[in-house]
């Protein structure tokens, strides 16, 4: 799976999407837990505005897939029950893709293969979108 996020300059141009909840969501989290790449941004309203764009098709996508079609008899309420319960997952997963977990006090935000933690943080992560853990070398 992979996530898409926008250039550093995304839509530096005259029009741009409006900052919605998800881009304003990346926004604080991304100043709080990673400011020296913030800083990086040329456009930061810009970035997250488009950011939050992306973030909103994709649960959108992932809502749809989830939900599935209509289930033959299915009344009203069950249908609502069915599509509630796809969104909130669809955001729980999609969200996170594009937001780092609260930082753990014994373990750093950013964690790559190298660092002692990568397995731990990966099981948790795996788990959490439910993808089955990789199988180590035979």
């Amino acid at each position: 799976m992979t996530t898409d996020l926008p250039a550093s300059d995304a839509a530096s141009g005259s029009h741009r999407p409006p900052l919605n909840y998800y881009g304003e969501l990346a926004r604080r989290q991304w100043e709080g837990c990673l400011p020296e790449v913030c800083q990086k941004i040329r456009d930061p309203g810009a970035f997250f505005a488009v950011l939050g764009e992306v973030i909103a098709r994709r649960i959108d996508e992932v809502t749809d897939h989830l939900a599935g079609d209509d289930q033959h008899g299915e009344g009203y309420l069950a249908k609502v029950a069915r599509l509630t319960a796809a969104r909130e997952h669809a955001q729980q997963r999609v969200l996170g893709e594009y937001l780092l977990l609260p930082p753990d006090e014994d373990r750093p935000v950013l964690v790559d293969r190298g660092h002692p933690s990568w397995t731990e943080v990966d099981a948790e992560q795996r788990e959490r979108l439910g993808d089955l853990p990789e199988e180590g070398p035979s």
